[in-house]
């Protein structure tokens, strides 16, 4: 029998909530699984560490993008496969492997889905599996908290990134593999492992999770109309045809700051620095998606 772990974010909701996960992993047969609860996401690093002592095949991560994230940190390099279950807002890693917001559909890729080993980047030491951003990206993030989340859903991202659209810029060096790409003032930067990012912006259009690639953005938009054309292009079109952002993929990425910048990673934030230090790591991670063959 499989030996299963339960992460779970005791205050996050999907289907018929953790009772419910409960009764179908005993119909699955798993009726003793190791089962932890947090109420924060940062707590969650410490349980998953508990639970690789008990050398399980398979952890079931009930949750949202930070919770998501800090078990992908800690599982990295591991081996151990993980499951999603999408109990959070955005649900970012989920959407981009087509995982659904579904208890039943997504606990089934879980058990009986395909393993697909996806990169991840590793951030000032932690690891991220979407992307991390600075700048206008981060600020709308921290001041999207959980009330305002749990009311609006998406359009929490929607009302805060319009108190920043008007933020000044910061001067930026971005150096790809060691060489300077980027120099002058930037609005946001973007790390991104993934295609899709926060409120199902699709900014990498030619990113993929298993690419050994990350890719960075640099955005120079400034006030309510250059955002409102940069995120119709990323909306329609390719984002690197807007006139305000620049894209290029590589493995060590390394972001200087003009002074102390926020920052975030898969929509959680972090705190200010001057310094972004990235490098890809291949196939760090094992996550359950569905079979081929599934519709």
């Amino acid at each position: 029998m499989t030996k299963i772990a339960v992460i779970a974010h005791s205050r996050k909701t999907l289907g018929g909530g953790l009772s419910e996960l409960r009764r179908l992993l005993a119909a699955e047969g798993v009726r003793r699984p190791m089962w932890f609860e947090v109420d924060k996401s940062r707590k969650a690093p410490a349980r998953v560490r508990a639970a690789l002592k008990e050398k399980p095949s398979l952890v079931l991560v009930w949750g949202g993008d930070g919770m998501v994230q800090r078990c992908a940190d800690t599982l990295a390099g591991s081996g151990v496969r993980m499951g999603i279950l999408p109990a959070g807002t955005a649900n970012l890693l989920a959407t981009n492997l087509g995982i659904p917001h579904d208890l039943e559909e997504s606990l089934r890729i879980a058990l009986h889905g395909e393993v697909r080993p996806i990169d991840l980047g590793k951030l000032n030491g932690e690891h991220f599996a979407v992307m991390a951003g600075a700048g206008f990206d981060a600020r709308m993030i921290g001041d999207a908290g959980r009330s305002l989340k749990k009311r609006a859903g998406k359009l929490a991202y929607v009302w805060t990134g319009l108190r920043h659209v008007r933020d000044n810029t910061v001067d930026v060096r971005v150096k790809v593999d060691g060489t300077t790409w980027y120099a002058g003032p930037a609005s946001c930067v973007l790390l991104g492992n993934v295609g899709t990012i926060t409120g199902g912006v699709r900014a990498f259009d030619d990113a993929h999770p298993d690419d050994g690639l990350l890719r960075v953005g640099v955005t120079t938009a400034q006030g309510a109309l250059e955002w409102a054309r940069t995120m119709g292009r990323m909306a329609l079109d390719r984002s690197e045809h807007s006139p305000f952002i620049r894209v290029t993929a590589g493995h060590d990425i390394r972001v200087r700051f003009g002074r102390k910048t926020l920052y975030e990673m898969d929509g959680g934030a972090r705190r200010t620095t001057r310094k972004l230090k990235a490098k890809v790591r291949p196939a760090a991670l094992h996550v359950c998606v569905a079979q081929a063959t599934d519709d």
